[in-house]
């Protein structure tokens, strides 16, 4: 055999062993990871709108993703009342489907659930609320790959919280990006209360059924199939209406079990790496499905 013919069938025999390399060296999703960066929110105080918690918000989260180099921008639009910022994470991608992911940022002015009345006039700290679905989104930005064979947007939602209060209301943010975008993204997935140490994860009864068993589907091949319950528990007012009412595919992956909230106490030790790393995982894997 000439030296020619052994170099070509040792290069046939080693591209198998390059592909299993490349496989083995593909980040996970580490809930660790997302829960840090649930902790730095924290950290700056409640992200209510207005404060200098919300504004050092906008700007980590900015650096972050552009440090895993997403392109990003504000979309935002002033009311009479409020300055709306909305973050937007980009990359030059293909011409796949558009997949938006999205959460929102902003802490609840007032925990008006909290059982003590002395506590109701008080900031929600909003670790699940808030921090936890940021958090998720981060570590998907750190782990993604730029050959994904997807246009995928992170996008980080202002002034979802503040519903029932004078001169405000709920989903402004997710409204006002929804109104100004000309074309909308082919699927929609917004995280909201996900990190939960107890995680119960229902259908949401106004998300599109189709792209909800699809994500179910690959949480069941995970093994969580004990958290992403294939059971309709509730129908919810949150930052995927918009997108539904456009006549997007949309849907919401949220736990609304959640005993704290909307009340002083959500705070970090209320939600867990395990939690934030079994939606990231499942979220993960259905992004790189072909």
């Amino acid at each position: 055999m000439s030296k020619t013919n052994t170099l070509i069938i040792f290069s046939l025999l080693l591209i198998p062993l390059l592909h299993a390399c490349q496989k083995s060296t593909m980040p996970e999703f580490n809930g660790e990871n997302a829960l840090m960066y649930a902790k730095t929110q924290m950290d700056f105080g409640p992200r209510t709108p207005g404060s200098v918690a919300h504004e050092k918000t906008v700007d980590w989260i900015q650096s972050v993703l552009q440090e895993n180099n997403w392109q990003t921008e504000i979309q935002g639009e002033e009311t009479s009342i409020h300055r709306i910022e909305n973050i937007i994470a980009k990359r030059n991608s293909s011409n796949g489907p558009w997949i938006m992911l999205a959460a929102h940022y902003d802490s609840r002015i007032y925990a008006d659930q909290d059982s003590n009345l002395e506590n109701r006039l008080n900031p929600v700290p909003g670790a699940n609320d808030g921090a936890s679905g940021v958090a998720v989104l981060l570590e998907l930005a750190r782990i993604l790959p730029e050959t994904l064979n997807k246009n995928v947007w992170l996008v980080f939602f202002d002034a979802e919280d503040q519903g029932q209060i004078e001169a405000w209301d709920w989903i402004l943010g997710s409204q006002s990006l929804a109104n100004q975008l000309e074309i909308m993204p082919d699927k929609f997935v917004l995280l909201d209360m996900i990190g939960d140490k107890d995680l119960n994860i229902y259908f949401e009864g106004n998300s599109d059924i189709q792209l909800r068993n699809e994500i179910w589907e690959v949480a069941a091949k995970l093994g969580y199939e004990d958290v992403f319950i294939s059971k309709e528990k509730y129908k919810m007012l949150d930052d995927h209406i918009p997108f539904v009412k456009k006549g997007v595919t949309a849907i919401d992956i949220i736990d609304f079990d959640y005993p704290y909230w909307h009340t002083s106490q959500d705070v970090l030790d209320n939600i867990s790496a395990e939690s934030l790393g079994i939606v990231g995982k499942t979220i993960h894997h259905w992004l790189l499905l072909p």
